[in-house]
């Protein structure tokens, strides 16, 4: 994501754009045959500022600045759970990280799928030509139930959170390939949560936490802003009932639903530009527009001008654009495609 934050989006002239009350997820049984295509025009998300910049080619200027991606393979995801999370919760996110490599039995995880998705993500290369890696694993987790770091974290203090977890050896220090994943539960305020951001990532400095790791931050908005942050399952309070209402969320859980397209945004950022100096728009790096953020609210073909793109729905009328591992379905924001200079995703109709 743009380095420091998740900027939230929608830009009602020439670019434009679209994505919550919590309930417990379940697993599904996929039926892609039931599903129906359609594009629901939804209002703007609250303190919104798109970047996107909705496949105009000419508009953008996204440039290697010759830094390394995350091409050693596999990536693999540190996770602390901060926070109290129920097991639920836990496996629907982890059934989302698992489904971003490529299955050995395809069906699994039927077209569109979420490792579909990836693969434009996979096409971003270093200096040597090295593709961002195709395998994402999660290669330890941490859970941190006593919130040892208060129920309130400022930037800093994530960084504290991820010493902590390297000191006292639940994780390795992985310079190569690892991404230190740092998830918030409902009840945990962070800074600028809300206010002006879903998430972030950077990396660790070694004056906090002895190293320089990549790592994000991603919290679970469900009951502290839902219509900022796990929009379009929630919608502005000002809508008032008075215009369109939110989209089923795909797995019953409208805080993690949500909290999973911010997480894909951030995953796909700092594997392209983990240092910040490799892959983003813009000439500064301490702000830097990166391939989410190009496509920040777009889900499909279509998208733009209020519209979140041509998504599916299945019969029970849940929302979603990509299919993962056991049955299960999300749905996830598009990424800029460095070959087709467009904002790209596996649901494309055309």
């Amino acid at each position: 994501m743009s380095l420091h934050h998740f900027l939230f989006s929608f830009l009602v002239l020439a670019f434009s754009a679209t994505s919550s009350v919590a309930a417990t997820p379940k697993e599904q049984t996929l039926n892609t045959q039931e599903a129906e295509f359609f594009n629901p025009k939804l209002p703007p998300r609250t303190l919104s500022s798109s970047k996107k910049f909705e496949g105009s080619s000419n508009l953008v200027d996204l440039r290697y600045h010759m830094g390394p991606v995350l091409s050693s393979s596999p990536i693999n995801i540190y996770l602390i759970w901060y926070g109290r999370w129920s097991v639920s919760q836990k496996l629907l996110i982890k059934d989302f990280i698992t489904s971003i490599s490529p299955s050995a039995t395809p069906s699994s995880s039927p077209s569109p799928s979420v490792s579909e998705w990836w693969k434009t993500v996979s096409l971003y290369t270093d200096q040597t030509g090295a593709n961002v890696s195709r395998t994402v694993v999660i290669a330890k987790e941490h859970s941190d139930t006593r919130y040892s770091h208060g129920s309130h974290l400022t930037r800093l203090s994530v960084q504290e959170v991820i010493a902590t977890a390297v000191k006292t050896a639940p994780f390795p220090v992985d310079h190569r390939n690892g991404i230190y994943l740092i998830l918030t539960s409902h009840d945990v305020t962070v800074q600028d949560f809300c206010r002006a951001v879903c998430g972030f990532h950077y990396f660790t400095f070694p004056s906090m936490v002895g190293y320089t790791l990549p790592y994000a931050w991603i919290g679970n908005s469900g009951k502290q802003c839902p219509e900022v942050c796990a929009y379009p399952f929630a919608v502005p309070g000002y809508m008032g009932g008075g215009g369109p209402g939110a989209l089923s969320s795909p797995n019953g859980d409208v805080g993690l639903d949500g909290m999973i397209s911010v997480i894909a945004h951030e995953l796909a950022e700092l594997s392209t530009n983990p240092l910040v100096n490799a892959w983003y728009a813009g000439e500064d790096p301490m702000a830097p527009t990166e391939i989410g953020d190009l496509c920040e609210g777009l889900y499909g073909t279509g998208g733009g001008g209020g519209y979140i793109g041509q998504v599916m729905r299945d019969r029970e009328g849940r929302t979603y654009n990509v299919n993962g591992n056991k049955g299960r379905k999300f749905l996830v924001q598009w990424v800029w495609s460095p070959v087709l200079k467009a904002c790209a995703g596996p649901n494309a109709l055309d």
